[in-house]
């Protein structure tokens, strides 16, 4: 009987104990459900307030795609691009092969969502997570309403865009059914080459009806819309081959196909029943480098695809000049005596006031099966030899140590860090000389020398600010390997008086809403005005009596710098004849620069000594025919610089110029052969601080500055004597 209340006290405790659990629980169940249903309800809020803007829901945009038209910098229509080049085809004619390719690689759940797909969201982000990004999150019918409504560009890609995209596809998915959305998709996708739809692609990439292509042929459709120019199968034959491998492993997957005909598709060539494509016009023909750079200027700054936004576009082409250049390198009746039709060259003319291009070639005698390909002014990148003297030597010694044209510099055997020894194109020296000299006569050893002194993290930095960004080593001060469209504009620089500007093909876009969107230039100071005109006044001597002699015109004021690349000693064995590789000039007036590579595609084919000449006679033509009908003005010494004879030097820097603080040792020649090297007269100084000639005593300001050394007998590029070019293009130039 005693017991009854220690049990009655037990159960309570227990009671107590469940009640307190019990709430608990309701604590920790309202928590969870507040950390869910409060971002929700934020995320809702936010959802409908971005939604409430959203454009309606319009048909035609699904279906229409507007031509743009181009214009050149004088206002004048020179191209319409779009609607022309686009068929559509009707939701019954769809081939079932085409649809599970494109189903398979771009959204497996199609059939299923509702516009958007909360599971393929989800997917995305963990393959993502895993490095794997074959797709995307968004649904087909979602790419369908971004093509249509919205920019493609990756800053406009925003929550507010991406809800009104995902509002657009769900209300789509409403009134459409799923064959007529897919149909909407198939007819409006890009497909390279200016073609859109994919019945239009079939036409024009196999001249076949859409409905008899073979499985490999589907598969290559379905995979280009991702990005259409970066698969283009006449441009990248092995990325498109790898794109639609992954679209034949995706159908696969999905048991569309047997493994039987994917291997046999796999094992198919990818340019399988491709036909040639030619140019629509006779200006495609003569711009298509350029054109290409337009289209992607505009999609890069305005996210719209010219082919079907309706767009205007005023480009900066000078439709006269493209005219005679490609005529200058194509033409039959051409002035230049090309050696055959794989001579190739790329050339670049830029506005030194704007950085507008305003002619461009990327190749000559183009012998290509698509339009808008490759263009060699831009994506070439090939050895420019000395032409890299002034920006990565020369150009940041004047910045940044001062010096003047008349500094001094010892042009002596040298070796590298590693060892390797440096040689002169001629296998000389000529002890020490100005850098002017030094320039002009393109001596690689003082050029090497001025590096040094500057610094290899000073003379990137210098290259940075006009456009190149390319680490620099010991050799970088004679080899470099720089595109004619960036060569030209870090060029320009030097012409204007020290700003650099972002080349530039298009400076207006109208919409068709007729709202506008105006580029302006975009210039920064790159250097010093004393810079530029130093080193302007430095490359006039490379034409008047240097190694550019060839690229003279008489009656203008221009600058330049030639280029030549060798061979290393592990190339020589396989090149094809004898000479070098790669041939560039750079020059520029007062208003424009110009920047010229010659040589052929097949690196291992030797431009020969006697065609050497051929990119300053390119030069030579092109700026002679610019220069037809306007007056050629010199440069204008600014009150920075300070001129004495013939030297420039920066203000209160003149002095300064013919310290040596280093072992140093004069050769006024030394001829280098393989079994001996002969000096014929030489002078060794330690820590000295004055020159051992009295020639080149430091000038006053009112003393005449000497006389800068006499070039070589031959430009290096036209010295068919010159021994072998058998040296590493690291470490020895021809000039």
């Amino acid at each position: 009987m005693e017991k009854e209340p220690m049990r009655a006290s037990k159960t309570g405790k227990k009671r107590a104990k469940n009640k307190k659990k019990r709430k608990l629980g309701l604590i920790i169940g309202i928590i969870v459900l507040l950390v869910i249903l409060i971002p929700l309800a934020i995320g809702s809020g936010l959802f409908f307030y971005y939604v409430k803007d959203t454009p309606e829901l319009d048909y035609s945009k699904l279906e229409d795609t507007l031509s743009s038209k181009l214009y050149d910098n004088n206002g004048n229509l020179i191209l319409e691009l779009g609607e022309k080049k686009r068929e559509t085809i009707k939701s019954n004619e769809i081939p079932p092969q085409l649809k599970d390719a494109v189903l398979s690689i771009e959204d497996k759940r199609f059939e299923k969502h509702i516009g958007v797909d909360p599971i393929r969201i989800a997917g995305a982000a963990i393959s993502n997570f895993r490095g794997n990004q074959l797709q995307g999150g968004s649904t087909l019918t979602q790419q369908l309403i971004k093509l249509s409504y919205f920019s493609t560009k990756t800053e406009d890609q925003t929550l507010k865009r991406k809800a009104q995209e995902a509002w657009l596809s769900i209300q789509l998915e409403k009134e459409k059914s799923k064959d007529e959305i897919l149909t909407y998709y198939i007819n409006r996708v890009y497909m390279s080459n200016g073609v859109y739809g994919m019945r239009t692609a079939a036409e024009t990439f196999f001249d076949k009806p859409i409905t008899e292509l073979t499985l490999a042929q589907y598969a290559l459709l379905a995979g280009l819309p991702q990005s259409p120019n970066d698969y283009d199968p006449y441009v990248h034959p092995e990325d498109a081959k790898k794109r639609r491998d992954i679209v034949l492993n995706e159908m696969l997957k999905d048991k569309k196909i047997s493994q039987s005909q994917h291997d046999e598709a796999v094992a198919t060539p990818v340019d399988d029943g491709l036909i040639e494509q030619k140019p629509d016009s006779e200006i495609m023909k003569v711009a298509d480098n350029y054109i290409k750079q337009v289209l992607e200027e505009v999609e890069e700054k305005t996210g719209k695809n010219v082919y079907t936004a309706g767009l205007d576009v005023y480009t900066n082409l000078d439709m006269a000049a493209q005219k005679y250049l490609y005529n200058l390198v194509n033409s039959d009746d051409s002035p230049i005596n090309f050696p055959n039709d794989d001579f190739q060259t790329a050339v670049s003319l830029m506005d030194n006031t704007n950085g507008q291009v305003h002619a461009q070639i990327g190749g000559r005698k183009i012998k290509e099966k698509g339009q808008l390909m490759y263009n060699g002014a831009v994506s070439n990148k090939r050895d420019i030899g000395s032409t890299a003297k002034p920006i990565v030597a020369y150009g940041p010694a004047v910045e940044t140590l001062n010096y003047g044209s008349g500094r001094i510099v010892v042009d002596e055997p040298y070796t590298y860090a590693d060892g390797t020894k440096l040689n002169n194109f001629d296998f000389r020296y000529r002890g020490p000389m100005s850098i002017r000299a030094a320039l002009y006569e393109s001596r690689n050893v003082p050029a090497v020398k001025t590096l040094k002194e500057v610094g290899n993290d000073e003379s990137a930095a210098f290259l940075k600010k006009i456009g190149i960004d390319e680490a620099v080593y010991e050799s970088t001060a004679i080899t470099l390997n720089v595109s004619m469209e960036k060569l030209a504009a870090a060029y320009s620089a030097f012409a204007n008086g020290g700003t650099y500007y972002k080349p530039s093909y298009v400076n207006r876009v109208v919409y068709p809403n007729e709202t506008e969107e105006v580029f302006e230039p975009e210039g920064k100071r790159a250097m010093k005005e004393s810079t530029a005109y130093i080193i302007t006044d430095m490359l006039k001597n490379v034409i008047q009596q240097g190694t550019g002699t060839a690229a003279s015109i008489p009656g203008l004021y221009q600058a330049g710098k030639t280029g030549t690349s060798n061979y290393s000693d592990a190339d020589l064995p396989k090149v094809k004849g004898y000479g070098n590789p790669d041939i560039t000039f750079a020059g520029y007036t007062t208003k424009y620069a110009l920047a010229v590579w010659t040589g052929y595609e097949d690196y291992k084919r030797a431009i020969y000594p006697w065609e050497q000449q051929l990119a300053m006679d390119i030069y030579r033509n092109f700026m002679s025919y610019l220069y037809t009908d306007m007056e050629s003005t010199d440069w204008k010494q600014p009150d920075s610089v300070v001129r004495v004879g013939n030297e420039v030097y920066v203000k209160d820097h003149v002095n300064d110029q013919f310290n040596y603080s280093r072992t140093w040792t004069t050769t006024t020649e030394v001829t280098v052969t393989e079994e001996e090297t002969t000096v014929s007269s030489s002078e060794t100084s330690e820590e000295s601080e004055t020159p051992p000639s009295s020639s080149q005593t430091p000038p006053s300001e009112s003393a005449p500055a000497p006389t800068p050394s006499q070039p070589s007998s031959e430009p290096p590029a036209q010295n068919s004597s010159a021994p072998p070019a058998n040296n590493n293009p690291d470490t020895n130039k021809k000039e």
